[in-house]
């Protein structure tokens, strides 16, 4: 049987990792499909640039839309990134009754409802396994894998950047600035790091999975975002002695009143598996109701790993060539007809635990003022740790530990708290889960 031709729009690390992975896996690759994957027509923007693949027998442009074009190619492998060139190309390949595996989130975030209309309507497949956690397979655990189940909560380390940074922070208390640098420097983080440690990056890849764990549209734009920028060493050192470690973490949760979808640090017990997640690595935490928590570790970037999802793919897409449209695994893991517009809540409607720091004045009666504001706002105290001041000084530091609480409640108390002559700045929160089947 002909080898499946297949284009690829991008040879940076990604692509030449695809290209070396069907290379060196030929035989186990046609093993699994059916029949051999091959590349023959590929893009890069710089021809002339040095390659971690070897290219032979493949033909090379400059010029994207001319693989898509290419009569030779059936499947098109997107790996550009940014949204409205690789927006037009994957709808041009639909439209050309192409298939199209793609490793770009903020595509399938951004435009995904859109894209897998259009490739519905021409019976073509939209595979985009390495989108979320590079070689992790947490988008076929979840579409397939868990199909009897009702997935009630997802919570993931899904940006190896910001896990890498907090990680150093903590185990080697180096500052922000420093580890953000090294990070750059080793290509972990891009010379503009804002999608990493500002947690969209995360945010594109949260709404993804949200989506095919409740069978609900894409929503990026309901997706509360905050980074990681404003974590200090102070806090990490205080969640170690309280018995947690912060994370970068995205939660996806289905209550009785809708969908809760954010992206923010968070503390975790130690205890927990995800909490012990270090580096670059990424994990996702699925709790279901039939299996309980399932955890999916591996590697979230790099050439190889990612490359293993888009041949997982590929292999994905060239077994159902010949399947009635109908008969193939929805895109969004439920059947296009019983896709649902589940409520999306607030950030204000979100009930979590809290850990509170501020800087308080150093006399009796403060803890006081600021546990009454807190009991009128229905938050009770879980634990409170007061560091020894530093000799003479005249302001102590108070950390505190809350129950769970809705997000409005906390910011009706913190506005309180610190209108107080004897609260000095603004309060750091920082959002506490549990992850136990909670």
């Amino acid at each position: 049987m002909e080898p499946v031709k297949i284009g690829l729009l991008g040879l940076g690390t990604v692509g030449g990792g695809t290209v070396n992975v069907l290379a060196r896996n030929r035989e186990e690759i046609a093993r699994r499909a059916g029949r051999a994957i091959e590349v023959v027509h590929a893009s890069a923007r710089d021809l002339r640039k040095p390659r971690i693949c070897s290219l032979d027998g493949i033909k090379i442009t400059d010029q994207p839309m001319a693989v898509v074009d290419d009569p030779e190619v059936s499947i098109v492998v997107e790996l550009l990134g940014g949204t409205d060139v690789a927006r037009e190309l994957t709808l041009h390949a639909i439209g050309e009754g192409k298939h199209v595996v793609t490793a770009n989130k903020a595509l399938i975030a951004l435009h995904g409802n859109e894209i897998f209309d259009a490739a519905r309507s021409q019976g073509v497949m939209v595979a985009f396994e390495a989108a979320v956690a590079g070689g992790i397979p947490i988008i076929k655990a979840i579409r397939e894998g868990l199909s009897g189940n009702r997935i009630e909560w997802i919570a993931g380390i899904i940006n190896g950047t910001g896990n890498f940074i907090l990680s150093e922070m903590r185990d080697k208390g180096r500052g922000f600035d420093e580890v953000l640098a090294e990070a750059q420097g080793l290509g972990y983080a891009e010379a503009d790091p804002s999608f990493d440690v500002e947690g969209i990056d995360a945010a594109h890849k949260l709404t993804i999975l949200a989506a095919i764990a409740f069978g609900k549209p894409l929503a990026f734009d309901k997706v509360y975002t905050e980074g990681i920028t404003e974590v200090t060493q102070e806090d990490l050192q205080h969640a170690e002695q309280l018995g947690y470690r912060i994370k970068h973490l995205g939660i996806a949760r289905r209550t009785r009143e809708g969908v809760e979808l954010r992206v923010h640090p968070t503390l975790i017990p130690e205890r927990c598996l995800i909490a012990n997640v270090n580096g670059i690595m990424n994990a996702v935490l699925v709790k279901a109701d039939a299996v309980g928590s399932t955890l999916y570790y591996g590697a979230g970037a790099g050439a190889e790993p990612t490359a293993s999802a888009v041949v997982a793919d590929l292999v994905d897409v060239v077994r159902a060539l010949t399947t009635d449209p109908g008969n193939r695994v929805p895109h969004l893991a439920f059947q296009p007809d019983a896709i649902s517009h589940l409520p999306m809540l607030s950030i204000d409607d979100a009930e979590t635990a809290y850990y509170l720091r501020m800087l308080a004045e150093d006399r009796p009666g403060v803890l006081a003022e600021v546990a009454t504001i807190l009991g009128n706002a229905g938050i009770s105290i879980e634990a409170l740790v007061q560091p020894e001041p530093p000799h003479g000084a005249s302001k102590a530091r108070l950390i505190m530990l809350s129950h769970r609480v809705r997000e409005r409640q906390m910011n009706i108390a913190l506005e309180q708290i610190e209108a107080l002559d004897s609260i000095s700045g603004k309060v750091t929160r920082i959002r506490v889960e549990q992850l136990d089947g909670d």
